[in-house]
């Protein structure tokens, strides 16, 4: 009578095989980082893009007027989704809009990116923030919407001021890992672009640029942003190549 002998690895055998596993993992898990590292930074640049065709839209439709002098303003996330009722003017004066009647509709920004948390939204892997000028005067201040988006309740961003300027900016979620590259883009429509490597980075929904880091002058975003030197926050932005 045969005996049949069952075959398996041996310790040393298994060893092998996790090693090479590991090799393997080795060599994988860094491209795979990498190639979701630049499909986020594509994808937030589309989006910056889609922000400023948002703004432009708005401001050709005259949706946003809240001084009421015929001149359109540039708007928040929020409103820009339609996620949020619109700014409105009230005796002159600018006013929160009424949620089920002001929104936008149709809205210029897909909704998705109206889903805000302490005044920002996350998408791709990436944080975006707009700014609105707060005064007219110089230094001009920069004001973010409410935490939820939108702006239901004062201050309220200055009417002239928000005639002819925004900015926005867009950081990783996690800088290193879900991307790196920090984004700028204001009124002008050009699209900044910092490394944001080192120790100081842009990372996170509580870790990102203040509304003037980009700028030429600290506290104030009628400066205009920076041009082939430091910019406010120290980094060199330049335009995405």
């Amino acid at each position: 009578m045969k005996t049949r002998q069952v075959s398996g690895f041996t310790l040393v055998e298994l060893m092998i095989v996790v090693a090479i596993i590991a090799v393997l993992v080795g060599f994988a898990v860094p491209r795979f980082l990498g190639a979701r590292r630049s499909a986020n930074e594509t994808s937030a640049i589309t989006v910056m893009r889609s922000i400023v065709g948002a703004q432009l839209s708005i401001q050709s439709a005259g949706s946003i007027d809240t001084d009421a002098d015929g001149q359109a303003e540039f708007g928040y996330l929020g409103e820009l989704t339609g996620t949020k009722p619109a700014r409105i003017a009230a005796g002159g004066s600018p006013s929160a809009g009424v949620a089920g009647t002001h929104e936008l509709d149709p809205s210029p920004l897909l909704p998705s990116m109206g889903q805000l948390t302490q005044s920002v939204v996350t998408h791709s892997g990436y944080v975006f923030q707009v700014w609105l000028p707060g005064n007219s005067s110089t230094p001009m201040t920069g004001l973010a919407e409410d935490a939820l988006g939108g702006k239901l309740a004062g201050p309220f961003p200055d009417p002239d001021a928000c005639e002819t300027r925004f900015c926005a900016y867009a950081w990783p979620v996690r800088a290193g890992f879900t991307g790196t590259r920090c984004f700028f883009v204001n009124q002008e429509g050009v699209i900044l672009e910092m490394n944001n490597r080192g120790t100081a980075t842009y990372s996170g929904i509580t870790g990102g640029p203040s509304f003037d880091a980009a700028f030429a002058a600290s506290g104030d975003m009628s400066a205009g942003f920076a041009r082939g030197v430091a910019a406010a926050d120290g980094n060199l932005w330049r335009p995405v190549q």
